[in-house]
């Protein structure tokens, strides 16, 4: 019975957000069990195409993402795929109508980092974010509101804004890997050679601007994933305060991060406040 192969195909789905992201995963956990899974499954369809591009380095890229993308489009119009994670994926995609505009601005984000190393305009810095995070975010909008076309209208700005702000973190986090490992510079006229505080200063207001707006849409969220999502921001604003304590110029020689026990930390803290209603939300 097909059952049993999407019961496996939804544990691969779990067991990747497991493996590739313990801060995703714990955050996830605090999710409605209703909705959990469905975004385990948005997670590992995203997953895997960001290790094609990233990671598969021995192999020809390009040709992997191309079958990958020809299969994704053949599962979600025949209801399966033998990929357990494009199975689990597809079910998602279907039973909450994902728009396949969103998918598919993640897939050309995705087919510019086979590409492109620098991104000299802020057109082109905003249209891979747009396609490698905030759609993702949208996604995941879509099961939150389960299927509500109004809710998900009015939050999909914070949506945005939440995806931006968690993947500049993510840029400035990891601008040593990106520029060492992946030849990649994703902020637009950034020398890395001449990385300083000025331009540290700059994309952490930018980051700033979008948590201030993204916070305003956490607090309209449904309860299924209110907390959840709060967590979440919660560790990645820990994590840019980190980044503005630390200088420019050691943030260009390794990747800063936020060890497990400050992540249960937060968790712990957050989830006294909020069963207190003591969080101040704006």
């Amino acid at each position: 019975m097909k059952s049993i192969f999407d019961k496996v195909s939804n544990d691969c789905s779990k067991l990747v957000i497991k493996r590739y992201s313990t801060s995703f995963y714990f955050s996830s956990r605090l999710l409605s069990k209703s909705i959990r899974q469905d975004i385990f499954n948005i997670y590992g369809f995203v997953r895997l195409a960001d290790e094609i591009v990233d990671t598969f380095h021995e192999f020809p890229k390009k040709e992997l993402l191309e079958e990958f993308e020809r299969e994704l489009w053949r599962s979600v119009e025949n209801k399966i795929s033998l990929n357990p994670i494009l199975n689990s994926f597809q079910y998602t995609v279907n039973k909450y109508s994902i728009p396949k505009d969103l998918i598919t601005s993640f897939l050309e984000s995705m087919k510019m980092d086979l590409e492109k190393k620098e991104y000299s305009t802020v057109e082109e810095y905003k249209k891979y974010i747009y396609g490698s995070a905030d759609v993702v975010g949208l996604m995941c909008l879509k099961v939150f509101v389960k299927g509500s076309k109004k809710l998900y209208n009015t939050l999909s700005p914070f949506a945005i804004s939440l995806g931006s702000a968690f993947q500049k973190v993510n840029f400035l986090r990891d601008l040593k890997d990106d520029s060492d490992i992946l030849n990649r510079v994703y902020f637009p006229n950034v020398d890395m050679n001449n990385f300083n505080e000025e331009s540290k200063r700059k994309i952490i207001l930018e980051i700033e601007k979008d948590f201030i707006n993204a916070v305003k849409g956490i607090v309209k969220l449904p309860k299924n994933s209110k907390f959840a999502v709060y967590i979440a921001y919660r560790y990645y604003n820990k994590l840019l305060k980190k980044l503005k304590r630390t200088s420019s110029e050691n943030i260009v020689k390794k990747r800063i991060r936020i060890h497990n026990l400050q992540k249960f930390i937060v968790i712990a803290r957050s989830y006294v406040k909020y069963q207190l209603n003591l969080i101040q939300w704006i």
